[in-house]
């Protein structure tokens, strides 16, 4: 009998040190990825970090913080989903204070979950983010260093994109840089760009190709483009696997990322 009790107990500790493996390190395990697209002739650098999600990410700020002095960007952009509950905007300013403590500019968008927040806490998010040094951008664009435009596009899968009214003040004649959270808008960007960075997939999370044919995440996840770089017209434009996760707070088979882009 105590040998039967034994094999339990070392099948019960395998499977937990196994699924801990699988499950958990993937949440761990933050990979800078570097993406270089020359062809955007920005000559600039740029660090995205996508899809925080404090209330589940196991990336701490101290972490981000030694990307961002190793890395040393020219610019940094945060493709949205912060938090969707209330509760959690204290450890979103833990966050924001460690990714703008560098005097790098900073520009930034919401995500779906962050519209999941009410009003006057999503209105305290964005506070948050404006004193942490971030540049918030919804719908609308801004003029870097007299040199090219950074394009804030709103969440397309909370319907409060408007290709149209972010380019409205955009200059033609100089290059735009977009910013969003769900890549399925570049579906329906009519105007022109140069490179496009977004994230809201997470890489699949549970990385089972089938997966997103049960689960709707639009047209591209539907088509199996769910993370890395890819074109469309021509024009390119990058999904981040993300730092965080949904719930269940566990990745299979893909990591965690922050993505350095020479453009």
């Amino acid at each position: 009998m105590e040998s039967i009790w034994l094999i339990i107990v070392l099948i019960a500790a395998g499977a937990a040190l196994c699924a801990y493996g699988f499950l958990i390190v993937p949440t761990q395990w933050l990979k800078l990825e570097h993406v270089q697209v020359r062809s955007a002739g920005l000559g600039i650098r740029v660090l995205q970090i996508s899809d925080v999600h404090v209330e589940f990410t196991r990336i701490s700020p101290r972490r981000l913080s030694r990307v961002i002095a190793q890395q040393q960007p020219d610019y940094i952009c945060v493709t949205g989903d912060f938090t969707q509950k209330a509760k959690h905007l204290p450890k979103v300013k833990r966050y924001a204070e460690a990714i703008g403590a560098f005097g790098i500019p900073v520009f930034a968008v919401l995500g779906n979950h962050d519209y999941r927040l009410a009003d006057s806490d999503r209105m305290t998010l964005i506070s948050i983010l404006q004193k942490a040094g971030f540049t918030v951008l919804l719908n609308e664009s801004v003029f870097v260093d007299g040199k090219f435009q950074i394009v804030g596009i709103d969440d397309f899968g909370s319907r409060k994109s408007d290709p149209a009214l972010a380019f409205a003040q955009v200059d033609p004649d100089k290059p735009a840089l977009v910013i969003t959270h769900d890549p399925n808008i570049v579906l329906y960007v009519q105007q022109e760009y140069r490179y496009l960075m977004s994230g809201h997939f997470h890489g699949m999370q549970f990385h089972v190709p089938p997966l997103f044919r049960f689960i709707n995440k639009g047209p591209l996840a539907a088509i199996g483009i769910y993370k890395g770089l890819h074109r469309f017209k021509g024009r390119p434009f990058y999904i981040s696997r993300g730092m965080g996760q949904t719930s269940p707070n566990a990745r299979f088979l893909v990591c965690c990322e922050v993505t350095m882009h020479e453009l």
